[in-house]
């Protein structure tokens, strides 16, 4: 993530999540109230992915829960909901983005760091379908710039036109940002 006047950027080290049982008297010392675990590894890391998001909608106190909970420059990357990457026609996907820019993922506020859109190992490239999905990210939501990351796993993106198709999208252009992993 490029910072104002380092053009270098800022390496950021997190994992994805913190919710994990063999992480406690490990990772987190023994003793530590569950309830502290995000502000705990905020205090050690610089990001978290925030994957629940994926699997169903998180409330808006809980973004806002885990924006205080973290140091000021601390960033969170949320998984994109598994209900508009895993299907057939990605274009369709119209309902499930504005759904889940709806559930309160801008409560994070500048903690907001990319949206990762994670798609299936079985979901194949097709170019005109794949950009139909891309024009559906908003380049922002309640004011704050939304940055968005794909997460592509078939052997089928590795085509010149999808190189070409996120190199264009890459640069943002058209006023969004997107990262491929």
């Amino acid at each position: 993530m490029a910072t104002k006047g380092n053009a270098a950027g800022k390496i950021r080290i997190g994992v994805g999540g913190w919710t994990y049982e063999p992480w406690r008297g490990a990772f987190f010392p023994k003793g530590l109230p569950q309830a502290r675990e995000l502000e705990y590894a905020g205090a050690k890391l610089t990001s978290i992915e925030i994957n629940g998001t994926y699997y169903g909608s998180q409330k808006p106190a809980s973004f806002a829960k885990w924006h205080d909970e973290t140091p000021d420059d601390f960033v969170f990357a949320v998984k994109g909901p598994r209900f508009a990457t895993n299907r057939r026609i990605l274009a369709e996907a119209g309902e499930s983005v504005e759904r889940f820019f709806k559930t309160g993922v801008t409560a994070l506020k500048a903690k907001l760091g990319p949206i990762n859109w994670q798609f299936a190992t079985t979901k194949r490239f097709d170019a005109e379908d794949f950009a139909a999905f891309l024009k559906l990210l908003p380049s922002s939501v309640d004011g704050i710039a939304i940055r968005h990351a794909v997460e592509v796993r078939h052997e089928s993106f590795k085509h010149p036109d999808f190189v070409a198709l996120a190199r264009a999208w890459g640069r943002g252009g058209d006023g969004r940002r997107l990262r491929i992993p």
